[in-house]
């Protein structure tokens, strides 16, 4: 670990010192996911809501502080869950474990995208292990071209995507614990869907302005979402003034499981 690791603050539920750790021990406890079928997002946003900078990009509103909690989470994972768009964005390569966190995980961290049109981006293809695809119908050629039919998940017909088929296929090979990393129309139908357990929403104390959207953005069929209540699992802070927190939204009384599960 970098010597310009913050250490963090647990502000919530009990005050509490969680110093730069190369094992990342205390991280990993408060982070721990359960045995079963679980789906956590990351997410970051400005203090004025703002889910990138201005180079249309979540990494340039991001610190040490959010990436030492990033780390974590990949290593606890078994998949990271991102659109094709994003990953193209954001300039998403093949995954592996952070290193010196494999001792947090047994199985190699696997990347699934999800794309309508299964067109992915190039930078994903040059790993040693392709990404999984999670498309409908209308994209499954094109995927299967490009990483082979054992690696595409068909959920859906025509251009639509059942998300809850996706992950519930992920699953079924070995890879229960999604960490979705957006984009904010990813989040907005996996949201839509209820397919969110938690939320992990890094605030970054920055001013972004108009112009950069927010985490979740406008998809068909999430116009019709309602409010939702959440729980706060955990805070953290760092001395930047970067917060960490972790919102559970199954343990308040008033979260269901709805069942709407497709992408437009």
């Amino acid at each position: 670990m970098s010597s310009t690791t913050p250490p963090l603050r647990l502000l919530l539920p009990e005050p509490e010192d969680v110093p730069a750790d190369p094992a990342e021990r205390r991280l990993a406890s408060l982070y721990a996911l359960p045995a079963r079928r679980h789906v956590r997002a990351n997410m970051i946003v400005s203090v004025d809501g703002g889910a990138w900078g201005d180079d249309g990009r979540s990494g340039s509103i991001n610190d040490t502080a959010d990436w030492r909690v990033f780390r974590v989470l990949r290593a606890l994972a078994d998949v990271v869950l991102v659109g094709a768009g994003t990953a193209r964005d954001e300039g998403y390569t093949s995954l592996t474990r952070p290193r010196g966190l494999g001792h947090l995980a047994e199985r190699p961290l696997e990347l699934a995208l999800v794309t309508r049109s299964g067109r992915l981006p190039g930078s994903v293809l040059d790993g040693a292990r392709p990404p999984w695809v999670v498309t409908g119908a209308a994209g499954e050629t094109s995927a299967s071209a490009q990483v082979g039919a054992d690696r595409v998940i068909v959920a859906g017909d025509g251009d639509t995507i059942d998300l809850a088929a996706g992950t519930a296929a992920l699953a079924e090979r070995g890879m229960s614990r999604v960490l979705c990393e957006g984009g904010p129309r990813l989040l907005a139908s996996m949201l839509s869907a209820d397919l969110v357990d938690e939320l992990c929403l890094t605030t970054a104390p920055l001013l972004v302005g108009p112009g950069p959207g927010r985490i979740v953005a406008a998809a068909r069929e999430a116009a019709t979402a309602r409010v939702r209540a959440a729980r706060l699992a955990h805070l953290l802070a760092a001395p930047s003034g970067t917060q960490l927190a972790r919102w559970d939204l199954r343990g308040h009384p008033e979260a269901h499981r709805a069942p709407a599960a497709t992408v437009p």
